[in-house]
């Protein structure tokens, strides 16, 4: 097996093509939508400064973000380990940025051939270029600026997997637009934060960052009917396994697991403590602003599902807009807040006032 073929994989998935041979406007909000996708189209060729050093050497990144910080192992790392340790822990985020998007890529292009609507259809073909050219960004960056990749974390291909072999149009709109993408928005956001000094990585999460409302966007817009006026309860409480199910694997892929042994650390060891940290509690939390709000308004914001959400200590944003209730993407009021108890409890960040 030569080389090349070892770095693809086949998944064998099902999917029912539907035509329309009507062609008018049925949706006037997904026309709308549409529109707004051809007119916000861009080139990453002439729209990024490529042209510009990124410095990984020393990241200016507060170390009290760090997983693993006010552990014994890391006060005693020297501060060339510590910076070690957040290039690595920036270059599997990426990974999993670029990895998550050639996911949405192939969802989104099954899409065009499943969704029953036009105006679905039309959307849907702008998404697949949308997510082939996040994808172009995010491998170039990881490539040519920091020179190393992480592979997908098993929790978030296992996810990508169910949701790319599921037969229901609707469920990969859920799946992908509603959740891989809600929780992806909330990450973006809180990269604004973390490299408020890479100057390139900056450009390309606010690029990215506006098509990926319009993603999360499309998704509203297509499963509120459907779900809150047309499905029988039968079929929505498997919509409310699937929410908890991958609200679960997306909780997971946080473990980092592929950075640890890197770093000379035993995962079953660190990933558990990691994850208690003050910044990581908060993260984890951080990520579910953006799905919490448009469950709710696709009714899926169940009893089971408000427990589950209730645990995890994130119910309480329900009470931000929705995902078609913004023209802009807003950092998250949740994540204002959480930079804001930081700064108060002494942390000092590279930025005064976030915006």
């Amino acid at each position: 097996m030569s080389s090349d073929e070892k770095k693809l994989e086949h998944l064998e998935c099902s999917l029912d093509l539907t035509y329309n041979w009507g062609y008018e406007v049925t949706r006037q909000e997904l026309r709308d939508l549409y529109k707004k996708a051809q007119r916000m189209q861009w080139n990453p060729d002439t729209t990024l400064p490529w042209q510009l050093p990124v410095d990984l050497e020393k990241p200016d990144v507060p170390e009290e973000l760090f997983p693993l910080f006010g552990s014994e192992i890391y006060r005693k790392m020297t501060q060339e380990e510590k910076y070690a340790a957040q290039r690595e822990t920036f270059a599997w985020v990426l990974s999993q940025f670029l990895h998550g998007e050639q996911g949405a890529m192939l969802a989104a292009a099954q899409l065009v051939s499943a969704v029953p609507m036009t105006d679905g259809k039309y959307y849907a073909s702008t998404q697949v270029f949308d997510e082939g050219r996040h994808v172009e960004v995010y491998d170039r960056y990881l490539h040519e600026k920091i020179g190393w990749s992480y592979p997908i974390s098993e929790h978030l291909k296992k996810l990508l997997d169910l949701i790319l072999k599921d037969v229901r149009w609707d469920m990969k709109i859920l799946g992908m637009q509603i959740m891989v993408e809600g929780l992806a928005l909330a990450a973006f956001g809180l990269m604004r934060f973390t490299q408020a000094d890479e100057p390139l990585i900056q450009q390309i999460t606010h690029y990215v960052m506006r098509d990926e409302a319009r993603h999360v966007a499309f998704g509203v817009l297509s499963l509120e009917k459907l779900y809150t006026q047309e499905m029988s309860s039968t079929e929505l409480k498997e919509r409310e396994d699937f929410v908890i199910e991958a609200t679960m694997l997306m909780r997971d892929r946080l473990l980092m697991e592929e950075v640890w042994p890197r770093l000379g650390l035993d995962p079953k060891v660190w990933m558990p403590w990691s994850l208690s940290t003050p910044f990581m509690v908060g993260f984890r939390q951080i990520l579910f602003s953006k799905i919490v709000p448009n469950l709710k308004r696709l009714g899926l914001l169940t009893p089971r599902v408000r427990e589950k959400y209730r645990e995890l200590g994130i119910l309480d944003y329900e009470f931000l807009p929705d995902s078609t209730q913004e023209e802009e993407t807003p950092v998250p009021p949740a994540l204002l807040q959480f930079f804001a108890n930081l700064q108060a409890a002494g942390v000092n960040l590279p930025w005064a006032s976030p915006q």
